[in-house]
């Protein structure tokens, strides 16, 4: 059985950073493509960055140049650091995970909990 599960969200300034950390359990690693969502209140479940073919990535035109998705096949973990950090990246992140690359559209068959992330102005 597939789990995973997220930490490193909080609760930080406009321009703050956070890095969110999902570690994966019950299955190979390496044999998933991975991707960061997030749900705002009120708003649909948007793709925030995805791993896709080759060790590439990509990423939502309103987080370019300030997040960066990674991962470490060593420790079944992916990350999500978030630089300057604005008002409008509160929310609730996920990750996934699955044997198909569905690049950051949320068919995805494994999601995490979530942890929240709450950027003030």
């Amino acid at each position: 059985q597939v789990q995973l599960v997220e930490s490193g969200g909080g609760s930080v300034q406009t321009g703050g950073s956070l890095r969110l950390s999902c570690v994966v359990s019950g299955a190979t690693y390496s044999t998933y493509y991975m991707a960061w969502f997030r749900q705002a209140p009120g708003k649909e479940r948007e793709g925030v960055a995805a791993m896709v073919r080759f060790g590439g990535t990509t990423y939502a035109d309103s987080v370019k140049g300030r997040f960066t998705i990674s991962q470490d096949n060593a420790k079944d973990t992916l990350y999500l650091q978030m630089n300057s950090l604005k008002p409008e990246d509160t929310a609730m992140y996920y990750c996934a995970a699955d044997r198909v690359n569905w690049v950051l559209w949320d068919r995805y068959a494994y999601w995490g909990q979530g942890t929240q992330v709450t950027v003030s102005s």
